[in-house]
């Protein structure tokens, strides 16, 4: 049996819905695209043009719910499935566009470049409880104008995995859409077997910007996956409570459903977000706050009420440091998470309010991860009954170490971490050095790092992508990227 956790019930789910659909119809969403206004009107929306609002309709919304899919699949650079969000399937990527990365022993992070992304991206090779890998983080030795590109393309030249990732520019899609097609061969062929998820952020409150509602368009027009990331922050940009907040996220969320289903029925989309309560003694959103997980914990259960596979900023840390407050926000967020079934869960790696990346909280997270979808395979019976045999051969030997059940059962049982995690008694952890957690999250880092084989992509597809991302290079004024794949 599957653990779960619910924390509303199906009048509260309900309820909640029809209040987001109310304010949709009554109070409309302002969206800062005339394009995206037209595609409204088009099918139904009453629009005030000098206020740029749409006043959607029920129909919109229904229409909207019943083209978008259940679930979809996301496949590696080589074609190969990796990621299935679908049903109450839990998969972990890391966070994405964080501005700083801390070193390991440092005691403040720093501006990262691009020789740390391509640390990343071989990491996330050896990282196996990390579905997917994301653009992590943002290489300042590159103009601001190829920043996002520039880290699609290294992460394709680095790792197979399917990549979360998402554009700062509407200039900027065009290009990370062609590296993409450049790996799938063709249109056609990248929206069969998808490469990445694009996350596209509506603003508090039942806003989009010109930006951000055109990725939604751009991306549908290719069928490539979009999470919607609604960022309600609890008692300033919504409501206090966190039903309140629930209503603002829901409401937000379904306009950006509509805005896909309406460019292109079908296009895959995930019903996510990375709500916040607002500290109001730090003027903070603190990631790790147990209130935090609650609405992204609630929401998964709003998203799966009307039909639609869920994403979640979740899994990460408000702290500064890999310390214990950063293994218990991540470990409390992560196994909240799989408890409630949320399809693509965001953070790992990330500390600070979504602002930092570390690369040894990374390999720490792997494991918090590798334990939460341990927990969800739940307990049954295997060879265990009749139990009379087992316990005889145990007093007759005097322990099951090398019995023929232990060996045949034992991996699938145990969840057995790696060197990051301490299960050494006191003598024996000396003698081994006495490692502190950052110590053995270092080694960890540099022998997967070390390890690293080349991706294994065609040679012609690594030249298209050099090709494209140098001429994206000379049209923002370099002529040498810092790193090439």
């Amino acid at each position: 049996m599957r653990p779960t956790v619910h924390l509303l019930s199906e009048e509260l789910i309900e309820r909640i819905v029809a209040e987001a659909r109310d304010l949709l119809c009554t109070l409309g969403v302002e969206i800062h695209n005339p394009g995206v206004l037209e595609l409204l009107h088009g099918h139904g929306a009453r629009i005030d043009a000098a206020a740029q609002r749409a006043f959607f309709t029920p129909d919109i919304i229904d229409r909207s719910l019943e083209s978008a899919p259940h679930g979809f699949k996301l496949y590696d650079s080589l074609g190969q499935e990796a990621v299935d969000l679908s049903g109450d399937r839990t998969n972990y990527t890391p966070g994405s566009a964080a501005i700083t990365i801390l070193d390991h022993g440092a005691d403040r992070s720093r501006r990262p470049a691009a020789a740390d992304y391509v640390r990343y991206a071989k990491l996330m090779c050896g990282l196996p409880n990390l579905a997917s890998q994301s653009t992590a983080f943002i290489p300042q030795d590159v103009p601001e104008k190829i920043q996002d590109s520039y880290r699609l393309y290294l992460s394709l030249g680095f790792c197979e995995k399917p990549v979360v990732t998402g554009c700062f520019t509407v200039e900027a899609f065009e290009l990370m859409k062609d590296l993409q097609l450049a790996v799938r061969g063709s249109a056609e062929a990248l929206a069969a077997r998808p490469l990445t998820i694009f996350s596209c952020c509506p603003t508090a409150p039942i806003k989009w910007s010109d930006v951000t509602s055109q990725n939604v368009v751009d991306c549908a027009r290719f069928g490539i996956p979009v999470e919607y990331i609604s960022m309600p922050l609890s008692g300033f940009m919504a409501p206090v409570t966190m039903v309140g907040s629930l209503i603002q996220h829901t409401a937000e969320t379904l306009s950006g459903v509509a805005i896909s289903q309406l460019t292109r029925p079908g296009t895959p989309v995930l019903y996510g977000g990375s709500p916040a309560v607002f500290d109001v003694r730090y003027e903070t959103t603190p990631m790790g706050d147990i209130g935090t997980m609650m609405i992204d914990c609630a929401y998964n259960e709003i998203g799966k009420s009307l039909g639609l596979p869920t994403q979640a900023y979740i899994g990460l840390s408000d702290a500064k440091l890999l310390d214990a407050q950063a293994g218990f926000e991540s470990a409390a967020g992560a196994l909240l998470a799989a408890l409630s079934g949320i399809n693509n869960c965001s953070g790992s790696g990330m500390l600070d309010f979504e602002s930092c990346f570390s690369l040894e909280k990374l390999v720490l997270d792997n494991e918090i991860c590798g334990s939460a979808l341990h927990l969800l395979r739940g307990i049954t019976p295997k060879e265990d009954f009749p139990a009379r045999a087992r316990f005889e051969e145990m007093l007759a030997e005097g322990h099951l170490l090398i019995s023929a059940h232990t060996r045949r059962h034992l991996r699938q049982e145990h969840y057995l971490p790696g060197p990051v995690i301490d299960r050494a008694n006191k003598s024996r952890w000396a003698e081994e050095g006495g490692k502190t957690l950052g110590e053995r999250a270092r080694a960890e880092v540099e022998r997967l790092v070390a390890a690293h084989r080349p991706v294994r992509l065609d040679s012609g597809v690594k030249q298209q992508l050099t090709r494209l991302m140098n001429a994206a290079a000379l049209r923002a004024g370099i002529d040498r990227l810092p790193v090439s794949i």
